[in-house]
């Protein structure tokens, strides 16, 4: 592997994927989009855990781009709805809904629940495969927090308007992105994922 290998960052969240390009921006990799191949076929979240849908995403879009691929899976997880919605945060207000529809509906869900117990938490799994498809390392990363009763600021996406992060007194959304990929779940999980891709790039540049 050269400096000017390509790594593909598997997802169709345009939020997500700026995200993880800053995140990743100092590694001797080109980075590329989904965008970058047209005719990629997209490849089904049916796994139980962040983990398992990460691994299906990573391997299904490497097989298909044939380069080192980068996936991951994160969402909610709310203690008042059980963990929910989980792996299915995206899904939480139907299949094609909005972001606003999803914290609008999660807002309704939990109208009753008193701030106290109001306790959340992102959940972020980064998987990274070969361009054969082989899964090569998995890293998770977790952000405490709780849910705010009403959203609160325009960066980030997704949730991150009514999520707050423990030890602070903003929302995601209010947060810099300076801050938030200081602190957050994916930020963590990307650690990891880093390292390895660091470690990885300089073996092949030592051949």
């Amino acid at each position: 592997m050269n400096s000017q290998h390509s790594l593909l960052i598997a997802t169709g969240n345009k939020g997500k994927l700026q995200e993880l390009r800053q995140l990743l921006t100092d590694l001797p990799l080109v980075l590329l989009g989904l965008g970058d191949f047209p005719a990629i076929q997209h490849v089904a979240e049916t796994g139980a855990t962040f983990v398992e849908n990460a691994s299906l995403k990573a391997s299904g879009y490497a097989r298909q781009a044939k380069v080192l691929t980068l996936a991951d899976d994160s969402g909610l997880e709310v203690d008042a709805l059980g963990g929910a919605p989980g792996v299915r945060s995206a899904r939480f207000a139907g299949e094609t809904a909005s972001d606003e529809a999803r914290v609008d509906k999660l807002l309704t869900e939990l109208s009753n629940v008193e701030g106290a117990e109001r306790l959340a938490r992102f959940v972020c799994a980064v998987v990274i495969a070969d361009g054969k498809g082989a899964i090569l390392n998995i890293s998770t990363g977790v952000c405490e927090g709780h849910i705010a009763v009403a959203a609160r600021g325009k960066q980030g996406f997704g949730y991150d308007p009514i999520f707050i992060p423990e030890g602070h007194q903003s929302s995601f959304g209010e947060l810099t992105p300076e801050i938030k990929n200081q602190i957050s779940h994916r930020a963590r999980a990307l650690k990891g994922a880093y390292r390895f891709l660091l470690a990885l790039t300089a073996a092949s540049a030592a051949r």
